[in-house]
């Protein structure tokens, strides 16, 4: 029942303030596996433009400066999914034509002037390279960073992901990098602190 309200309270604020143009916009549209969004569908290139349309109207704004795809179509080891993700299923002709036509759609927003630069979120390696290849070789909009967790408890981006961040000039922008707040000290000798997430999501995404 709160969703898009972030969205919405961050557009009313742009509203009132007049200072669209001083501030970095980014948001994302989501992958598969949320029935409440697009009934769980995939990304994909109408789900692209019927998401981004929503939230520039939510946002109240003209562009955003930078539109990330959140989880791969074909799933992803991170949140704690590392012991159950299974690249060896995956059909990588129909994935690259995936990200093929994908790349297209946010290429055309570009040039609409809707969004000025995309990102991957909770991406992989292998499925960041394909991105920077495909744009590459049909010149399309580049990637310019990728959005994972980093925490002093989740550091897999400082294996392969940190070598191709450096030299592919990929950002970082790191999520939960307190760990939902178990780096914090707040859950220090087994306290769980009133309305905090703890106390909402006990397993806090399995990071306990």
């Amino acid at each position: 029942e709160t969703q898009g309200n972030t969205e919405e309270i961050i557009g009313n604020w742009f509203k009132d303030s007049k200072k669209r143009d001083k501030i970095i916009l980014a948001t994302k549209i989501t992958g598969k596996g949320f029935s409440t969004i697009r009934n769980g569908d995939p990304i994909s290139k109408k789900n692209i433009r019927l998401a981004l349309d929503g939230s520039l109207r939510r946002l109240k704004t003209d562009y955003i400066d930078l539109y990330q795809l959140h989880w791969a179509n074909r799933g992803s080891y991170h949140m704690r999914q590392n012991w159950n993700y299974d690249p060896s299923f995956q059909k990588t002709k129909k994935e690259l034509e995936e990200i093929h036509l994908i790349l297209k759609e946010l290429d055309d927003l570009r040039k609409e002037g809707k969004i000025r630069s995309i990102g991957l979120s909770n991406e992989t390696a292998w499925g960041t390279m394909q991105f920077l290849k495909i744009a590459e070789e049909n010149n399309l909009t580049r990637i310019v960073s990728i959005q994972n967790e980093y925490s002093l408890l989740c550091r897999w981006f400082d294996l392969d992901l940190a070598e191709l961040s450096h030299h592919e000039k990929i950002g970082l922008l790191c999520y939960s990098p307190l760990a939902c707040g178990l780096l914090s000290g707040k859950y220090t000798n087994g306290n769980i602190p009133r309305n905090s997430r703890k106390s909402i999501y006990n397993d806090l995404g399995k990071r306990n």
